[in-house]
């Protein structure tokens, strides 16, 4: 028998059939267009996500070996899919970094909202989560929201796809509105954001003991599987990706070095004292929840940089950065390059990228070093941040096919780096979760132990490590003095231009 799983990514839709080992049988993946069609605005098209889930799931049914068992879906998170009461899209999705709502959540900052809300459920709002697009929708479009019965996630878009439930999973439901002790919807939280008016938007939460549902004879047909099959609703992507790579007890942590940099740790208890920071999310029924840090930029630093350098691929900007020492001769990059500014493991929504030390004596190989030490620096950041004292880091995502970033990592962080054997572990964490959900597999940790490989292991090396300690104090006072320079260029950014009135427009 096969399993299929689906992870609807931000920029690439995959499809994998696993066998009854666990094993990747096949892989179909199609890109996804993230549409900016306003400065700080990151949109999808809702129809065409489905579509591009249809062509790989049909991709792959010539692969799969006998019956399927279920299929599980994994996706993106955050941001508002919302539709109507036919279930169909009202609009396009506003994706997670999304930034048009900086505006709102800097006003709950100043007014202690994002302090007070962290301090009930664990999450730190920032422009991208539903409270701030909804309140933003309220204010600009509020024809949008008069149209809209239900807010979905992009998970429980496709699972509505397939099912025809409205629903949408715990780990979705997190951040904003849950309380992560009872896991359902907090009144609370609703009244701080001032949404109580959006309480019948909100879907029905589903747990691990409901994941469940069948494929409808529609979808059926558009996939070319069987009516009736059973449909797994998992986690969605971080949380999915850390149970892929094996993070299931308590202190295990994982980064995922795709489109997010999101560095995680796994708890057994919620944790809502200390400095709002990061995401905590629901994981399993077992009260385990993940202390998320998903950054704002990932590997899509590393494409700029290759871009600007005529640098071809992944493996050339290795190549590049190996030709230049540790600490890139006194070159220090910080790597805040969304339109969105950050979110993790600080928000402020006017970060930016900034170089420090550049001179006509630093090289394209420094430049790229620089670039890749940035980018490191910030998921030992996101690791300190947790507070976790863990011992050793799981990698996965595009970025941990790349050997000499992943040696870089465990430099930086002081711990082993390791290395999953799957190619989609997204995926791979859905598969798990369609085992478990389907009864096949007693909980979550012993599939993992079961299911889960790896293939490579990166020891730090002693005397780096203590260079990159210094190097990432450095790091720090970097950032803390350029957050002056960024608040002063976002002003001169609200300044309309000569021949300009205050909306932008000539």
């Amino acid at each position: 028998m096969s399993a299929v799983a689906v992870d609807v990514g931000t920029s690439m839709i995959k499809t994998v059939v696993f066998d009854d080992e666990g094993n990747e049988v096949a892989v179909a993946r199609q890109a996804t267009e993230v549409r900016r069609p306003r400065p700080g605005w990151a949109e999808q098209d809702m129809d065409a996500v489905w579509r591009a889930v249809v062509d790989t799931v049909r991709a792959v049914r010539p692969r799969i070996d006998g019956d399927v068992r279920f299929l599980a879906i994994t996706a993106q998170g955050d941001g508002a899919w919302l539709v109507d009461d036919r279930g169909r899209p009202t609009g396009p999705a506003v994706l997670w970094s999304d930034g048009r709502a900086a505006d709102v959540v800097e006003r709950w900052r100043h007014d202690g909202v994002l302090d007070r809300a962290f301090h009930r459920n664990g999450s730190l709002t920032f422009a991208g989560l539903p409270n701030a697009v909804l309140t933003w929708f309220a204010r600009h479009d509020p024809e949008r929201l008069r149209r809209s019965s239900t807010l979905l996630y992009c998970g429980g878009w496709v699972f509505s796809r397939l099912t025809g439930q409205l629903v949408v999973d715990e780990s979705d439901a997190s951040a904003p509105f849950l309380d992560p002790t009872t896991r359902r919807y907090d009144p609370e939280l609703l009244a701080a954001f001032d949404l109580e008016w959006a309480r019948p938007l909100l879907p029905e939460v589903r747990g691990d003991d409901r994941r469940v549902e069948e494929l409808t004879s529609t979808a059926a047909e558009e996939l070319g599987l069987p009516a009736g099959l059973p449909v797994v609703l998992a986690p969605y992507d971080i949380a999915s990706t850390a149970l892929g790579v094996g993070a299931t007890s308590n202190g295990q942590a994982c980064t995922i070095l795709g489109t997010t940099l999101c560095t995680e740790v796994v708890r057994d208890r919620v944790e809502l004292a200390g400095e709002p920071a990061g995401l905590t999310i629901a994981l399993d029924s077992a009260g385990h929840v993940l202390r998320a840090y998903p950054t704002l930029a990932g590997t899509e630093v590393l494409s700029w940089v290759g871009s600007l350098l005529g640098a071809d691929g992944p493996g050339a900007l290795g190549d590049l950065a190996a030709a230049a020492e540790p600490g890139a001769r006194g070159l220090v990059f910080l790597p805040y390059l969304s339109p969105a500014g950050e979110r993790a493991p600080f928000l402020d929504p006017e970060a930016r990228g900034t170089w420090w030390g550049l001179s006509l004596e630093h090289g394209r190989a420094e430049v790229v070093r620089a670039v890749f030490e940035g980018l490191t620096m910030v998921i030992r950041d996101c690791l300190e941040t947790s507070g976790a004292a863990t011992t050793e880091l799981r990698l996965c995502g595009g970025g941990a096919n790349n050997q000499s970033w992943c040696q870089l990592i465990a430099d930086v962080t002081g711990v082993p780096a390791v290395r999953s054997a799957d190619s989609e572990v997204g995926a791979k964490g859905a598969f798990l979760c369609g085992l478990v959900a389907t009864g096949a597999e007693p909980d979550l940790r012993r599939a993992a132990e079961k299911h889960v490989r790896v293939r490579a292991t990166c020891e730090p090396d002693s005397a780096r490590s203590a260079l990159y300690s210094e190097l990432y104090k450095d790091f720090l006072a970097m950032r803390e003095i350029s957050a002056q320079g960024w608040s002063r260029l976002a002003a001169g950014r609200r300044r309309p231009g000569p021949g300009l009135d205050h909306g932008g427009r000539s």
